[in-house]
């Protein structure tokens, strides 16, 4: 599903329109983006909770090389879906 795909959907559920949903959608995901920035971690009731991992630094291997590359620490977004999210029956 792609954003506009989202937009669509919840404009159709909501009533707002396209445009409306879409400013509504965008904002939405700047906050987190902004929160996640600062290093906060975001807790959605019944969803999931959005948080940053430190990554460690490792020593890599380059496969057209063959040489090898140390690769720093750094930082990474994680989402971990709540109980009843992992529960739903989810199809392919």
């Amino acid at each position: 599903m792609t954003k506009a795909d989202l937009v669509e959907r919840v404009a159709e559920m909501t009533g707002f329109t396209k445009t409306e949903t879409a400013v509504i959608c965008e904002s939405f995901l700047e906050a987190i983006k902004e929160a996640l920035i600062e290093g906060r971690r975001i807790e959605i009731r019944r969803f999931g909770t959005f948080k940053v991992k430190e990554r460690k630094s490792r020593i890599a291997r380059n496969p057209r090389t063959g040489e090898t590359v140390r690769i720093p620490t750094r930082y990474a977004p994680v989402f971990k879906p709540s109980k009843e999210f992992k529960n739903l029956k989810i199809e392919k």
